[in-house]
């Protein structure tokens, strides 16, 4: 056995069997590789409009305060939460991205022994915080690429402690009905947390985006988990966000780091919360995108999954790697699927006007070979 092995064995066996998640092919690494210019990304669910003004004049403001500490229980950006939501300061937990905060109700309520329960699909996020801490994963087939709600709450048992749905899911963008979803909820036994992911909520429009969090006066184990990555434009400073139960937040601010959201994206996110102008902005660039693409995959004679979040699988019906590495050379990120079992899919992220006729042009040609 090599010193190398031995480091490896060292580690919690959940950790050593791990894979780790893979992002998006950033820019700079694919002028490295191909020595391209003027590539595009349209992989990673960015908002292609960027941030608000609102928000780079709070970054702008704030930067001649770096050398300080950020405020470590972020007051400013919860009582902006809390007055939008209408809920208390004590039912918010603040993440470094909302990924953080299903990391942390991972670590606060899993140990080997234990089960998650989630969707054929999912995030890719739920089993590499499960497997992390040694709980076991429990997978419910898929229902026409969704959730099934009922094959989920069949799978829960004396030993669930978590429950996780995405509403829209990554990287389906199917949306479950609100009834059936409260009703879910309702049915789970006390002992199981339910996390409901709602990183796209933003997209999905009207009062129903935020209906979710009238729930919580209902059902102290439930967890509704948002981002400021997505409809905010603020993806490179990672800040999301938990809404529950006071006393659910509580177990999780104390497995929370010190300090984990830094000064710039607490200012950020407070100043984008009331820019009203840019999440609109945002919304209907989105939708007019995403009609655009959708019609040019109808032109195309190419099958996809309607989708209620800022992007939009499409099937190739046949692998999707060559297409995707055709589409690199031609200086356009997108994103393949087969680690969520959808090996004949891409997932286009929604653009601006111009990115959405380039993508479209070079799919065209590619698939024309």
């Amino acid at each position: 056995m090599n010193n190398t092995d031995k480091i490896y064995n060292l580690a919690v066996s959940g950790v050593q069997k791990l894979v780790p998640y893979t992002p998006g092919k950033p820019i700079e690494e694919l002028e490295r590789e191909l020595g391209l210019s003027n590539i595009i990304k349209l992989a990673s669910n960015e908002n292609p409009l960027g941030p608000g003004k609102k928000a780079l004049a709070a970054i702008q403001a704030t930067l001649k305060d770096l050398a300080l500490y950020p405020d470590g229980n972020g007051f400013n950006l919860k009582s902006a939460l809390a007055n939008k939501y209408a809920v208390d300061m004590s039912q918010i937990t603040l993440g470094n991205g909302s990924n953080e905060i299903l990391e942390l109700v991972a670590r606060a309520f899993l140990t080997p022994g234990l089960e998650v329960v989630f969707s054929q699909h999912a995030f890719a996020v739920y089993p590499i915080v499960t497997q992390a801490v040694g709980a076991t994963a429990v997978v419910a087939p898929a229902l026409n690429y969704g959730h099934d709600l009922d094959a989920m709450l069949q799978r829960v048992t004396d030993k669930t402690r978590l429950v996780f749905i995405a509403n829209p899911n990554n990287p389906t963008g199917t949306l479950l009905n609100h009834a059936d979803l409260e009703a879910f909820i309702g049915a789970l036994p006390d002992t199981c947390v339910c996390v409901l992911d709602e990183a796209y909520c933003e997209f999905v429009g009207g009062q129903r985006a935020d209906n979710s969090i009238a729930w919580l006066k209902k059902y102290p184990n439930l967890l509704i988990t948002r981002t400021f990555s997505k409809a905010y434009g603020l993806a490179g400073l990672r800040i999301g966000y938990g809404l529950s139960s006071p006393q659910l937040a509580d177990i999780l601010n104390r497995v929370r780091q010190p300090f984990n959201n830094n000064m710039l994206a607490l200012a950020a996110a407070e100043a984008a919360l009331t820019d009203v102008e840019h999440l609109q902005n945002t919304i209907t660039v989105n939708a007019q995108g995403m009609q655009f693409i959708t019609e040019g995959f109808k032109n195309l004679g190419l099958e996809w999954i309607p989708s209620a979040g800022n992007f939009v699988l499409v099937d190739l019906k046949q692998p999707a790697i060559p297409t995707y590495e055709a589409l690199l050379r031609k200086g356009v990120i997108v994103r393949p699927v087969g680690v969520y079992e959808l090996p004949n899919h891409l997932r286009i992220t929604i653009g601006t006007q111009a990115e959405n006729q380039l993508f479209l042009q070079a799919l065209t040609e590619v698939l024309a070979g």
